[in-house]
């Protein structure tokens, strides 16, 4: 159920994110940079879920971590609760950090194996410098809200089971009380049986404590069942944006029908009409001119190689659904 308030949580303004690149050797000439992301801009509201979907290397965990700041964007503009995240204001992003946290893909590597669960998820209030006189009723009201039992503070990662480990993790990222939280891929590294319990405890705690989510993953059975909106890249550009109903009903560009009807789940639901064309994802560190898709789009035109096209409103369906193709009506 989508409770989000109009008033946005999150801006990003035109993000961009480049890595570098050298060759080989300890004086490698340097190489053009991979581009992660590449004008990145969207509005996240109060107690909403935003879904990222798209193919591996399309910027989604990058898009993940820069707005976690583990990553300094290189360009654009995020601003948390209308206010800029500035550089150089340590204060600042240290109250962002504890009110943003990160759920990892890896719920085993994101642990540390020499601490226990409970000292695992007080690591948050440590670092943030959060004291009350019952810390410890914290971390266990919090370890129980997420289906820890207490006899389990005391054991190692190792002696959990995956969805346990993933529990832990989840456990960790609320016990500072978080606005927003960034699950990256959290189900890819369960099995298929604990998928749905977990999806479902996230679902849950999103009502019960408000929070506003990004959720990072590739599952688009997930992303319909947990997204209120969800946002397509495609090499390092969002190229549909829309509510989840409006997207998995009547998706407009070209890329997102070809990722649903890949889809098992999905796919079965629509007709197979629109595949992609032969050609692989074009290399990040040397995109192509114009459209970034038009090398593998089914319907490319002749401008689609010479101008990039916006990310634009389509009225026709709904006043919040975006797409960024010049040749809508095609399809």
């Amino acid at each position: 159920m989508n409770t989000a308030s109009p008033e946005p949580l999150v801006e990003v303004r035109n993000l961009v994110k480049y890595f570098p690149v050298r060759g080989p050797g300890l004086f490698g000439k340097r190489k053009p940079p991979i581009r992660a992301l590449n004008g990145v801009s969207f509005e996240l509201a109060r107690g909403e879920t935003l879904a990222i979907v798209g193919e591996s290397g399309c910027g989604k965990s990058t898009l993940a971590k820069t707005l976690a700041l583990l990553h300094r964007p290189d360009g654009g503009e995020i601003l948390f609760n209308g206010k800029p995240l500035a550089p150089g204001s340590n204060r600042r992003l240290k109250d962002i950090r504890r009110r943003s946290q990160l759920i990892f893909q890896d719920p085993y590597g994101s642990l540390n194996p020499r601490l226990t669960a409970a000292e695992i998820i007080a690591e948050p209030l440590i670092i943030h410098n959060i004291t009350q006189d019952n810390q410890a009723g914290r971390i266990e009201n919090t370890a129980k809200s997420v289906g820890l039992r207490p006899e389990d503070l005391g054991k190692y990662p190792h002696q959990f089971s995956g969805g346990q480990r993933q529990r832990i993790a989840i456990a960790r990222a609320l016990v500072s009380d978080p606005e927003l939280v960034i699950a990256d891929e959290p189900l890819s590294a369960l099995d298929v049986s604990v998928q749905s319990q977990v999806i479902n405890l996230l679902v849950e705690l999103k009502d019960k404590r408000g929070l506003t989510y990004i959720f990072i993953s590739h599952d688009l059975s997930v992303v319909e069942f947990i997204a209120d909106r969800v946002a397509v890249m495609y090499l390092g550009r969002i190229v549909e944006l829309a509510p989840s109903e409006s997207l998995f009903s009547s998706p407009l560009h070209p890329y997102t029908r070809a990722l649903l009807e890949a889809s098992p789940e999905i796919g079965a639901r629509k007709r197979k009409k629109h595949v992609l064309s032969q050609g692989e994802v074009a290399n990040p560190a040397n995109l192509p001119d114009g459209c970034p898709f038009h090398p593998r789009c089914p319907k490319v035109q002749e401008n689609c190689g010479v101008e990039g096209p916006k990310l634009e409103l389509f009225g026709k369906l709904t006043d919040e659904h975006a797409v960024a193709c010049h040749h809508i009506d095609l399809f």
